[in-house]
């Protein structure tokens, strides 16, 4: 299964392009809602061999104000070499297309966010000659929406809190809350929203909580991320079956090893054998089961 923050975190903006107005709207600034927006290729490379891609890039028009581009950076640490690239891509972008460039960056780590956030200057102290301010949205500043009535009254802004918050501790009650409006929504709107959250809780532990809620809140839906979720949930457990039945096996070896020599086995000594999930170990206790004069002899160096 795909499973990449760094996508989710910037592609639901191709998604929901109007996702922008309200993540600007929670941080503080005023830009009219788009009347129309396109999404233009991220390839910002160069004619010399130097590849250059802006994550998203849209171009944002409203009813009063010029057109915009929106560029969105999906940013998982922190890189010292970032701000000079995003710096080219201002430049380039208002090179290219003769618009205002605008800058988002999203980030799953607050640490992260609040580095991405500081104005950057370039050029000598004295005068600089440009400062980079980028627009953040990370953990530091999305809502945490817990209501499912919240939640309802806009399910891109929802989506990207959930990913935002991946690491908050109220992460089950949000992506709880998405499941409880999930399941009435209709199939073309739920079904994305299931693959974007399973893409941007990648590997944290609350893509397994995501993984459960979709498989028993959602288990009517059909979509691909939700039917390899389930498959996926299906398999572990055909798995654990299998180890297990091997493990049970592997101790019952270990006994019938003892009982055919004679060697009197005690309860605690057996309930040890049965209750071991190793291979390894119950590998090693039955070829000491062969030799050893006493059924503790089994465990000796242990």
């Amino acid at each position: 299964m795909v499973s990449s923050p760094h996508e989710a975190m910037h592609r639901i903006f191709q998604d929901h392009p109007g996702l922008f107005s309200r993540v600007s709207e929670v941080l503080g600034i005023d830009f009219a809602p788009p009347t129309s927006v396109t999404v233009l290729p991220t390839d910002l490379t160069e004619a010399r061999p130097l590849e250059r891609r802006v994550d998203t890039l849209l171009r944002l028009e409203t009813e009063d104000d010029e057109p915009l581009l929106l560029a969105v950076e999906a940013q998982g640490k922190k890189d010292p070499d970032k701000p000079a690239s995003w710096a080219y891509y201002a430049s380039y972008l208002l090179t290219k297309y003769r618009l205002q460039p605008l800058l988002l960056v999203v980030c799953q780590d607050r640490a992260t966010a609040e580095w991405a956030a500081r104005p950057v200057s370039f050029g000598p102290p004295q005068w600089p000659l440009l400062t980079l301010r980028p627009l953040v949205a990370g953990p530091h500043n999305m809502p945490v929406l817990t209501d499912p009535a919240e939640v309802r009254k806009d399910l891109a802004l929802a989506t990207l809190s959930a990913i935002t918050h991946v690491k908050h501790r109220d992460i089950g009650a949000i992506l709880k809350a998405v499941t409880t409006v999930l399941r009435d929504t209709p199939h073309p709107i739920a079904d994305p929203i299931v693959e974007l959250i399973a893409q941007g809780l990648g590997k944290h532990p609350a893509a397994e909580m995501w993984r459960n809620l979709v498989a028993v809140d959602l288990s009517f839906y059909k979509s691909y991320i939700s039917e390899e979720i389930r498959d996926e949930g299906r398999e572990e457990g055909r798995e654990e079956g299998r180890a297990e039945g091997e493990a049970r096996r592997a101790a019952e070896d270990v006994l019938e090893v003892l009982d055919v020599r004679g060697i009197d086995v005690p309860t605690a000594v057996r309930e040890r054998i049965v209750s071991c999930r190793d291979p390894e170990t119950l590998r090693r206790w039955h070829r000491r089961a062969v030799i050893a004069p006493s059924a503790e002899q089994i465990f000796s160096d242990e």
